[in-house]
């Protein structure tokens, strides 16, 4: 099939990379895979363990001398992340015993230095990954939350394969259906299939249609959710922010005004990223500045997925920015202030602070609940295709239509976007940007 991926049987360089951080440190991990691996590494250490098994050997060459005393280990062709021959050498952590075992591998005629990504890269390339295995790897690598961590680890263990594949069975099961009817002229048609295919294709769509809507969920999740602080001028914004970040993140003053761009906090809020806005003051302006302010305020609240409505003394709507159900109204400066009834807090004080931080923390966990395994535009965009090919085909199918090919057709293109979805097919073009967010080792 034209896109499709064929790299088995392909010749590759051996690559070898730092798999660690860089930077001194107490252990450091040196990875190489390919043909070579095995001889690379033999050629430093003299000999080599049993495969999946830590021996401890002095490396040296001719060069440098003796090097570093490493724990190696080997990983067969067929049994190793990559699908290759893999050694991997545990070093002392020193920038000076890493440069010299890097230099010395690189002297090795057959082998280079690895690209960013590019173990990864061949994982993909020799199955042992699928392509949403691999973004889920690269989530991985910049998790920051453990919800991040929860959704990546989720997506790099199959989950989305798992969901596709039943997808695909659904679809191959309805498609069968069809062909056998095809297969037989009217009279001799054994039993009428019509109602199973319907019944098949029916729970496709709401399934996959759930998912699309959960994609958007998982992927808030994965780059963030943000609330913004909205109020009037002078009402605690920027005081209430830097006590949420416990820092000064953003300038106080008594002059109203003061805030004239949008101050970001990144924080984990029970391991959920948050990031919290600070806005300007939304009131009527002369002063351009302070109005191009206020614009960007109005904007960035009403992207938002929550908003603080902070208020000093009544609970007045607040300029410019209509609430929604889930926005929370929040009387500002509760230090000065006696007897007041609802949500108050003080940025100074601290007063109110981790009862709102709940409030926003649940907010967020009933969101999240709701979070599918896909969390792309991507993944979103196979679905959105494969959906609209079977409501097209379920179209022709209840209106009793005569085109049972056609039907079978659309069919197949559902499966080709499903195929896509997972790697598959037709992914070339987005391989390359992919692999670029990888570090060099991985």
């Amino acid at each position: 099939m034209a896109g499709e991926r064929s790299f088995v049987g392909v010749p590759m360089d051996t690559i070898f990379a730092l798999a660690s951080a860089r930077g001194k440190a107490g252990v450091a991990v040196v990875r190489v895979s390919g043909t070579l691996a095995w001889d690379a590494v033999r050629s430093l250490a003299g000999s080599l363990p049993k495969p999946r098994q830590a021996g401890l050997r002095r490396l040296s060459d001719a060069s440098c001398g003796q090097i570093d005393d490493a724990l190696i280990i080997c990983f067969e062709e067929g049994a190793s992340f990559t699908g290759e021959k893999v050694a991997e050498l545990h070093l002392h952590g020193s920038v000076a015993t890493i440069s010299a075992v890097l230099q010395s591998l690189g002297a090795i005629d057959g082998l280079r230095l690895a690209t960013p990504g590019e173990f990864t890269r061949r994982a993909l390339e020799n199955d042992c990954l699928n392509l949403t295995q691999v973004e889920g790897l690269g989530d991985l690598i910049d998790a920051e939350t453990e919800a991040q961590r929860k959704q990546a680890l989720r997506v790099l263990r199959g989950a989305i394969g798992e969901r596709a594949e039943k997808w695909r069975n659904q679809l191959i099961r309805a498609a069968a259906l069809l062909e056998a009817t095809i297969d037989f002229v009217d009279d001799e048609v054994p039993t009428d299939v019509n109602p199973e295919v319907k019944a098949l294709l029916q729970d496709f769509l709401v399934d996959l249609d759930e998912e699309i809507e959960g994609s958007y969920l998982s992927e808030r999740i994965r780059d963030g959710f943000e609330v913004a602080i909205v109020g009037a001028p002078n009402v605690g914004k920027s005081t209430l922010l830097n006590r949420l970040a416990g820092r000064d993140a953003a300038i106080t003053s008594e002059i109203a005004g003061t805030t004239r761009d949008v101050v970001e906090v990144r924080m984990d809020l029970g391991g959920l990223p948050v990031t919290f806005l600070d806005t300007a003051g939304l009131r009527e302006t002369e002063d351009a500045i302070e109005g191009l302010g206020i614009e960007r305020a109005v904007a960035r609240a009403k992207g938002a997925d929550l908003r603080i409505f902070l208020v000093e003394k009544s609970m007045e709507e607040v300029f410019h920015v209509d609430r929604r159900p889930q926005d929370i109204l929040v009387r500002g400066k509760a230090d000065l202030y006696r007897g007041i009834s609802g949500l108050a807090v003080s940025g100074k004080t601290g007063q109110g602070i981790e009862l709102l931080v709940e409030k926003v923390s649940q907010v967020f966990r009933d969101v999240a609940v709701n979070a599918g395994v896909t969390l792309n535009a991507r993944h979103r965009e196979s679905m959105k295709n494969a959906s609209g090919s079977i409501s097209k085909a379920l179209n022709t199918l209840l209106e009793n239509q005569i085109g049972t090919e056609l039907i079978v057709d659309d069919i197949r293109q559902a499966l080709r976007q499903l195929d896509s979805l997972i790697g598959r097919v037709d992914v070339e073009h987005i391989l390359d940007e992919l692999f670029s967010r990888f570090c060099l080792g991985k």
